[in-house]
């Protein structure tokens, strides 16, 4: 009897030291030089300006059993928005906008994946502008490859929506012909590449 309960006492360790084992997470590390973080906006109600941050950092532990356990976190300059138009870049720096003397960062903490069809639901809370909110986006993980010099990369392409006002960037100037000169809907896309 007692030899039974030895034997199933070893057997459950040894399933639960396994478990322990497929569950390790891999860090995976954003790569700037083939990723982008970017955003759009409509303009004059006709038009789509785009832009990006050019300076961020961003990192992924992926549970490759189950990437619904991963979390995934990044955060990225305020004063590094680029959208192509010295004049405009630093309208946007201004207290009108990003305030980035005063809120240098904005960020973003998952706190739960989701598998949706092809792809998953990434929740988390973005920062900005001082405000926080929980935000569902849209990601899409490809499988593992090895890149030239034999390291292991991965692609993550992350979509979504808020409003621009829910943070505080209300500026905004009405048109002659009715409408504003800015929408309230930003669209987010990043795309990332992954360096484990």
């Amino acid at each position: 009897m007692k030899t039974k309960t030895l034997l199933s006492s070893l057997a459950l360790a040894t399933y639960m030291l396994a478990s322990t084992a497929v569950a390790e997470t891999t860090e995976w590390a954003i790569d700037p030089a083939h990723s982008n973080i970017g955003f759009s906006v409509t303009h004059m109600m006709i038009a789509e300006v785009d832009g990006e941050f050019k300076t961020y950092a961003g990192k992924a532990l992926l549970d490759e059993a189950d990437l619904t356990k991963s979390q995934v976190e990044f955060s990225a300059d305020t004063a590094s928005i680029d959208t192509d138009n010295a004049k405009r870049d630093e309208h946007l720096r201004s207290p009108d906008f990003f305030d980035v003397e005063k809120f240098p960062k904005l960020t973003f903490k998952s706190t739960k994946i989701t598998k949706a069809g092809k792809g998953y639901k990434l929740k988390g809370q973005l920062t900005l502008h001082g405000v926080t909110k929980d935000v569902t986006l849209d990601a899409t993980v490809s499988q593992a490859v090895k890149n030239p010099m034999g390291k292991l990369v991965r692609a993550v392409k992350i979509t979504g929506k808020l409003k621009r006002g829910d943070y505080g960037l209300r500026w905004n100037k009405a048109l002659d012909q009715g409408g504003m000169v800015l929408g309230e809907d930003v669209t987010l896309n990043l795309t990332l590449e992954l360096n484990k």
